[in-house]
């Protein structure tokens, strides 16, 4: 687990693989941290996709704007809740921040139809029932998804919202 900080090296591999899929695409970060995510992310977009990235910490944002300069991103200092929904939908969304269980429907709500949605920062051998996250993700109508395993001590969600 990252406690919060970075993205992992296997994490962001996933995510450089994921945005090739979306070239283009309008993109948004919950959580941007210290900008490793973000930065794997952009590594794989086209000269006109859109990243839109949002830290609530003061300090990480102050970090991150300076690490993530590239006309291709917003880097927000808010809660996500709050500047997202006028931004979207997106194509893709790693939501790598905090995860109020009340919030995790409108990050489903922000995905277009066919977007992608990552969640990593979950612990390997949960059962779905009772996890706020798994059961947004991937019980939801909404979504097909899968849980993997990236390392031995983190899993993601990777889901796709249906048409």
């Amino acid at each position: 687990m990252t406690a919060g900080g970075s993205s992992i090296p296997e994490v962001q591999r996933l995510l450089s693989v994921l945005a090739a899929a979306k070239p283009h695409g309008r993109i948004a970060e919950i959580g941007t941290a210290f900008g490793e995510g973000a930065a794997a992310i952009l590594d794989a977009l086209g000269p006109n996709a859109k990243l839109v990235t949002v830290e609530a910490d003061p300090e990480r944002h102050a970090h991150s704007a300076q690490v993530l300069d590239d006309p291709r991103v917003e880097v927000l200092h808010a809660y996500w809740e709050d500047v997202l929904p006028e931004r979207g939908p997106f194509d893709l969304i790693f939501f790598d921040g905090g995860t109020r269980a009340d919030s995790l429907g409108l990050a489903i709500e922000l995905l277009a139809a066919g977007g992608i949605l990552i969640k990593d920062d979950l612990t390997p051998g949960t059962p779905i029932q009772g996890d706020a996250v798994r059961e947004a993700f991937l019980k939801d109508e909404r979504l097909v998804g899968a849980e993997l395993l990236v390392t031995d001590e983190m899993a993601v969600i990777i889901a796709t919202r249906r048409s």
